[in-house]
This record gives C-alpha cells, sequence and structure tokens, in this order.
C-alpha cells in the first residue's frame, strides 16, 4: 500500500481528509454562499428575504431601546426572550443593525457545528450529525440567516447534546430556549424516567420561572405577545391552507392578505380549518402524553429522538409551518444522526428533502403560492406531505422503540424464513 489519496478522492485537497478539516471547508463554502445571498451579492428570485430583519427587526430594536416591549404592534408573537434576539446587534456597534445581525447568526452556525463535531468524538456518538447541519442549513437558502430561528435552534441543540451527562444544563438551557420562541421545551419530553426527569423538569421550571419574573419587571408588556398569537389566523403555507389553494379555483370566496404580519387566508370556513388545525395539535399533544406514560425503555438517543418527532408533530400541525420553521426539525435531526443506532434516519432525510423544496416554496415561487398558481400549490403540497409523512414515521418508530410490546407486536408475524426470531426492522 502507498499513501496516495484513493483515486475517488484526488479531485479534493488530500490534507483536508487527512486532517479532518473538510467539515469546517464545507461549512465555510455553504455559509459563505448564504452571506453572499443575505448582503445583495447574489440575488434569489422572489420576495426580498432580509427586509424582516432591516425594517422589522431593526424597527422593533429601537423601540425595545426605549424600555417597552412593542405593545403597539401586533407582528410581535414572540416570548419575551426573544428580545435578546433582537437586541443582539447591539454587541458589535461597530457594523450596521443587519450586518452585524448576520454576524451573529453566523456565530451561532458555527456554535452548532463546533458543538456536533466535539460530540462525535464520544463514544456511541459519530460526526453523521455534523454533515446533516452542514447540508441541511443552506438547503433553506438566505431566509434561514435573515430569521432568529437559527439562534434558537442552536439553544436547543446544545440543550440536547448537554443532556446526555447533565439533565440539569438541559432543563435549564430549554427553558432558556422556550423564552425564546417556545418549542425548545419540548427538548425535555424524552429525558430518562427517575432522577434525571427530576433534574430536568426542576431546573426547567426554575429557570423559565426566574427568566419569566425578570422579564416581567425588566420591559412592560412581556407577555402582550400572548394576545397577537391567539388572534393569528390561517396562514397561506400551512397544512390546512391547502384546502383554500384548491378551493380558489372552485369559486370560493375568500382572499390573502398581510395579516399580524404573514400572508392569511381570510373569509368563508378560514375559522373552522384554523380550529380543525388547532385540534390535530392537541391530538399530537395527547399522542405525546400517552408515549410518555407508555414509554419504558429510554436509551441515550431517546431524547434527542423524542424531541425531534415532537417538533416534527407541532410543525406540521401548526397553522403556519413558516419557511424559517424548517431550520428547528434541521438542527434536532442533525442531533438524532449523531447517535449511533438512531430510529430516525428515514424522517431527517425526509426533511432535508423538505428544506430543499422549501427554498423553491419560499422565496422562490412565493408569487405563485400566493396566487394559488399550479406550480405553487404543488411545491406546498409536496413540503408539506414530506413532513407529515416525516411526523408520521418518527412517531411510529419511536413508539416502537420505547414502548414495551410494541415491537415484538410488530414482528409477531414474522417469516419462518428467519427461524422463527423477530427480524430487525430497517432503518
Amino acid at each position: 500500500m502507498t499513501g496516495r489519496a484513493p483515486t475517488g478522492v484526488r479531485l479534493l485537497p488530500y490534507g483536508l481528509l487527512s486532517c479532518g478539516l473538510l467539515p469546517y471547508a464545507a461549512w465555510a463554502l455553504t455559509r459563505a454562499a448564504l452571506l453572499l445571498c443575505v448582503f445583495g451579492v447574489f440575488t434569489v428570485p422572489g420576495p426580498d428575504v432580509t427586509v424582516d430583519v432591516s425594517a422589522i427587526y431593526r424597527g422593533w430594536y429601537e423601540v425595545l431601546l426605549t424600555g417597552t416591549y412593542p405593545l403597539n404592534d401586533v407582528t410581535w408573537q414572540y416570548p419575551p426572550g426573544a428580545a435578546l434576539a433582537i437586541l443582539s446587534p447591539a454587541l458589535l456597534p461597530f457594523w450596521e443593525y443587519a450586518t452585524a445581525f448576520y454576524a451573529l447568526v453566523l456565530l451561532c452556525d458555527a456554535l452548532v457545528l463546533g458543538l456536533l463535531l466535539y460530540a462525535g468524538r464520544r463514544p456511541g456518538i459519530r460526526r453523521a450529525g455534523a454533515w446533516v447541519w452542514i447540508a441541511g442549513v443552506p438547503l433553506l437558502g438566505p431566509t434561514v440567516y435573515a430569521r432568529y430561528d437559527l439562534m434558537v435552534t442552536a439553544v436547543a441543540v446544545a440543550a440536547l447534546l448537554a443532556g446526555v451527562r447533565h439533565p440539569r444544563a438541559m432543563g435549564a438551557l430549554a427553558a432558556f430556549g422556550a423564552l425564546l420562541k417556545v418549542w425548545p421545551a419540548l427538548v425535555l419530553v424524552g429525558v430518562r424516567r427517575g432522577r434525571p426527569t427530576w433534574a430536568a423538569w426542576s431546573a426547567a421550571a426554575l429557570t423559565a420561572g426566574g427568566l419569566a419574573v425578570s422579564f416581567a419587571l425588566w420591559m412592560p408588556g412581556a407577555f402582550a405577545f400572548l394576545a397577537f398569537q391567539r388572534d393569528r389566523g390561517l396562514e397561506i403555507e400551512s397544512l390546512g391552507a391547502l384546502y383554500f389553494h384548491l378551493a380558489r379555483h372552485v369559486g370560493w370566496e375568500g382572499r390573502v392578505e398581510l395579516h399580524y404580519g404573514s400572508m392569511e387566508f381570510l373569509g368563508p370556513h378560514v375559522e373552522l380549518v384554523s380550529t380543525l388545525a388547532l385540534g390535530l395539535a392537541v391530538l399530537a399533544l395527547a399522542w405525546l402524553l400517552v408515549w410518555r406514560l407508555r414509554a419504558r425503555t429510554f436509551a441515550v438517543r431517546t431524547p434527542a429522538d423524542a424531541a425531534f418527532t415532537a417538533v416534527l408533530l407541532f410543525t406540521t400541525t401548526s397553522r403556519v409551518i413558516s419557511p424559517q420553521y424548517v431550520v428547528w426539525l434541521v438542527g434536532l435531526a442533525a442531533v438524532c444522526l449523531a447517535f449511533r443506532g438512531t430510529a430516525m434516519i428515514r424522517p431527517a432525510v425526509l426533511v432535508l428533502v423538505a428544506a430543499g423544496v422549501t427554498v423553491l416554496e419560499f422565496p422562490v415561487g412565493f408569487g405563485q403560492v400566493v396566487a394559488s398558481e399550479a406550480w405553487g400549490v404543488t411545491l406546498l403540497f409536496v413540503r408539506n406531505g414530506l413532513l407529515a409523512a416525516a411526523s408520521l414515521i418518527a412517531a411510529r418508530r419511536l413508539w416502537r422503540e420505547t414502548v414495551p410490546g410494541a415491537r415484538s407486536r410488530g414482528e409477531a408475524g414474522a417469516s419462518p424464513a428467519h427461524g422463527g426470531q423477530p427480524s430487525r426492522s430497517l432503518r
């Protein structure tokens, strides 16, 4: 044997492979492309995704600096901790607001990569999760850097990885994330029963309580977002909205308008479908509660698998499903695939494909989505269908992996050709 690189990798600098720099190089190249997009060097078809930062976030920033939450702006629909993300560019006063915001998102992106690569050195954990993150984020296009959701995802990823050894740290981080955007609270659903659950959940409760009181005392209007969020309608990219996209072609007398900060359907039957969507979310919650009560087998990977499944269920049943929501799923999928033996490989792949479809739906084809044109509706059907399929597969696999007897019942009909032994399911 010689020391030469195999033929199949000679096109890559061999030093990158031999010294482990390939993940960093791939991350740097893909993130450079994202930065070129948000800075306007490359123009992505469709609406300007950076307006949220340069106009909306900047406007909130100015209001927050006066010592109050945006009480008169119904588009402020976020928990009080979101103020920290909006105010964070003040940490880089030598840059313009948008530039500083993109730099901080890039830093959080790098932090997630570093956490996944560092965790990959531990027994039972691998670098596959880092590659999911490297590939999944750019699939969403520049939108992923023009929202603060990647910052929240970094907190959730840190919570899950910390929970392997430090349940209290997991609970504290999950609570902090929940006060940024609610959903990170779901990372606690799969903590192993007994002392780990008590440690994580008690730390979360104490942290959430302390932070909530602090935010309420810090500025007035900390919890005004609850009323604004309650009054939201059915956003045109949601699962339920598909009905109205089709109904517009057969005489439905409704319309699409900018409402509570997003494009929503307004008109006959919208409230009914919106209520049904909330009903699906309640069913998802009920299923999670039943699963939690029935589950007995908790492996080291179970918290990540359960968190991924829970967020998938609530994202798919949401009345919104904005493009930036998918980065939550990419981050959790990355953590799942970092663990050897995870049951979430197929749902994670479906999420990555959905991320690629999402950038075609927004921003590239958003005009066609708003107009309910064939191509826009097709993209929504595909994206939402992928998320729905990933949700169902993830829920089924989580149940089979953790509920006693579920696997044996599913394999009771094994063929005699297997020698009477239960067959291992393919992942």
